[in-house]
């Protein structure tokens, strides 16, 4: 994983040196397969000329099947969000969660942390967060000059207070009316309290919680993000169990809602599904078959853990298994492909376990019967 401006030079240079320390590895294979993906991985990054803008992730290993075998191949993918870490790993599977982390989080949060002096806002998207403002209270200082009387002074504070929170008020509209799935707002001292209490912002922002942090800078907002994640992982249970309930009420009634791979596929294809819902649940594999006499090819679906996979084909030929994916990446594509959303239903709620046990974890919401 290359994170955004880390300089590629360094990267070829630390690859050379995890090259030169794979001649220790004992076993003949897999010094080769490791070598060999370096060696890959390096003139594969000569054809940058800088890092992408987001960064850049790079995989490269031995896929081959059957033991004994070698075939090498590099995947490459530079991400919708910015690469937040810098590693190489070398291990016996790809290393996925930083890029699963991204997927996974598809809503976006506006984060409000403040004291009575400062604040700052940010967007944050899973791990992803994105500083949007700075805004410092011009309050007077408790000290008080010569000449004022003690309520003239007192009323100048309470002005500039107000005055800040209006500010602040003005920035919170401006960001996190929309585009946002709601507001967590933090701080330490009372500040926070008082600002909300006091409501200088439009009414259709939505204030999800309230949470103590010591700083109001993006430390803070970190703060934030590790004390509110019940509350997040809360907020979208309370989505998903609505997903569900609204999805099995339609199929109950016969209403425009269908369930079951073949049916959900001809819903995306014909451009007839409206949302696909899939659980995360899902152990079924994609397998595709082809024919060594005539060439024909076939699609079926298998379990997880089920062994390589071949049956008579009707010209008097064998269909062999030539690719297998996962059937939720695969449906999730084909939707892609045709512009309609797709949500991924968890397996934490009893909703959610009973999507994937009575609907067998695919279905789809439908424009029209």
């Amino acid at each position: 994983y290359i994170s955004k401006g880390y300089p590629l030079s360094e990267v070829m240079n630390k690859l050379r040196q995890e090259q030169s320390q794979a001649s220790n590895i004992k076993s003949k294979t897999t010094r080769k397969n490791v070598t060999d993906a370096l060696t890959k991985i390096i003139q594969y990054l000569k054809i940058f000329k800088k890092t992408p803008d987001n960064g850049i992730a790079v995989f490269c290993g031995n896929v081959a099947q059957q033991p004994g075998k070698q075939d090498i191949k590099l995947f490459s993918i530079v991400p919708p969000l910015p690469i937040d870490v810098q590693l190489y790993r070398c291990d016996s599977t790809f290393f996925l969660e930083p890029l699963e982390r991204m997927v996974s989080a598809k809503d976006v949060y506006g984060v409000l942390v403040m004291d009575g002096r400062e604040a700052t806002l940010a967007y944050v998207k899973g791990t992803h967060i994105q500083i949007l403002k700075k805004i410092h209270s011009l309050a007077h200082s408790k000290i008080r000059a010569g000449g004022q009387s003690a309520r003239r002074f007192e009323r100048l504070i309470d002005q500039s207070i107000e005055e800040y929170y209006k500010r602040v008020g003005e920035a919170v509209d401006q960001y996190f009316i929309e585009g946002v799935k709601g507001v967590i707002v933090g701080g330490p001292g009372p500040a926070k309290e008082d600002f909300l209490k006091l409501k200088p912002f439009n009414y259709q922002v939505k204030i999800l919680g309230v949470v103590n942090t010591g700083y109001t800078d993006e430390y803070g907002v970190r703060e934030v993000l590790a004390k509110a994640e019940e509350l997040l992982k809360e907020q979208e249970l309370v989505k998903e169990k609505k997903l569900v309930d609204r999805f099995i009420k339609e199929v109950v009634t016969g209403g425009l809602a269908t369930y079951g791979e073949k049916e959900v596929r001809e819903s995306i294809v014909n451009h007839q599904a409206e949302t696909v819902l899939l659980s995360e649940g899902l152990r079924l594999k994609r397998v595709k078959l082809v024919c060594d006499v005539c060439g024909r090819e076939e699609y079926i679906t298998v379990r997880e853990n089920e062994g390589p996979v071949s049956k008579k084909c009707s010209c008097g030929g064998t269909l062999r298994e030539t690719e297998r994916t996962d059937l939720i990446d695969d449906l999730v594509d084909l939707a892609t492909l045709n512009n309609i959303d797709v949500e991924i239903i968890s397996t934490e709620t009893p909703e959610g376990m009973q999507f994937l046990r009575s609907f067998y974890g695919i279905g789809a919401f439908l424009r029209y019967r």
